[in-house]
């Protein structure tokens, strides 16, 4: 049976951003100025992350995207990147990442049973609780621990994996998890740059959730490493706009809160110049 592909390969189009609202913004509206609703493939890049180890948003742009996934009937912002990474368990640890990792296992059978979307698994999980591997499991705390009783390591060594071809290699028509497949770790001389690889990604109701998980994880790592947190990457092969339509009037406020910050953003010309080269590329 033949396989229905494109003419020519896609080139990637490049978001950047300095902070995760900003990206998503750009994001969101690249998909409602351009034709279709995909982009394949995607390549993100945020920075302009403090020495605090916080993660910067635009209140409006939140505030915005959870009133829209609420009447939607979507989960919100705060739950897609507790996936990731469990924030309000990290508060609750206080900067003990044993802490962390004992509560996440107490509750992990908890936010499974609560949700059949998480019936899978989770992403946080397959991080601490892959099933097999040193450190029963916890690839972070392997990663973690390597790094901080020696002086240096190979640059290969910090990188997890979420996706297990035992438990994800099936013929299911559809599969919601996982599609982030993997993440990479990697000391720089400015800080920790995270990398992260989706096979596909919902823009609408996944996409800033995503973003704002691996950058809470990024930060956490960054902690534990006693450095910056620099970058984080994001790699998607599919990206999609699905579950609302590019013409629902609800979409409104939200594409007014995105024009905003890319209007105060000082970075706005180099990106826009840089996507205007790739779409040409493309064209």
């Amino acid at each position: 049976m033949m396989t229905k592909t494109s003419s020519k390969p896609s080139v990637p189009l490049l978001i950047e951003g300095r902070s995760i609202s900003e990206t998503y913004s750009r994001l969101i509206l690249y998909i409602m100025e351009h034709s279709g609703v995909e982009v394949a493939p995607l390549v993100l890049t945020v920075d302009g992350f403090p020495a605090d180890y916080s993660i910067p948003e635009d209140p409006a742009v939140r505030r915005s995207l959870d009133a829209l996934l609420h009447r939607k009937g979507k989960t919100k912002v705060e739950d897609v990147a507790f996936t990731i990474f469990p924030e309000r368990l990290w508060v609750m640890a206080q900067g003990d990442r044993a802490k962390l990792f004992q509560y996440y296992g107490w509750s992990f059978p908890f936010y499974r049973a609560r949700d059949k979307a998480n019936s899978r698994g989770l992403y946080f999980e397959r991080l601490t609780m892959y099933g097999s591997g040193p450190c029963d499991g916890n690839q972070l705390e392997w990663i973690l621990s390597e790094w901080n009783k020696r002086g240096g390591v190979r640059d290969s060594l910090a990188q997890a994996t979420t996706f297990d071809p035992a438990r994800d290699h099936t013929a299911s028509a559809q599969l919601k998890f996982p599609c982030l497949q993997h993440v990479s770790f990697v000391p720089t001389a400015a800080g920790l740059v995270v990398n992260a690889f989706y096979a596909t990604q919902q823009i609408f109701d996944k996409a800033y959730g995503n973003y704002l998980g691996l950058a809470q994880l990024g930060a956490f790592m960054a902690h534990e490493m006693t450095m910056p947190f620099a970058r984080l990457n994001v790699n998607v092969g599919v990206a999609k706009l699905e579950r609302i339509g590019k013409t629902d009037g609800a979409m409104k406020p939200l594409i007014e809160a995105a024009r905003l910050c890319i209007a105060a953003s000082p970075v706005a010309a180099l990106t826009d110049v840089g996507s205007a080269q790739l779409t040409a590329a493309a064209a």
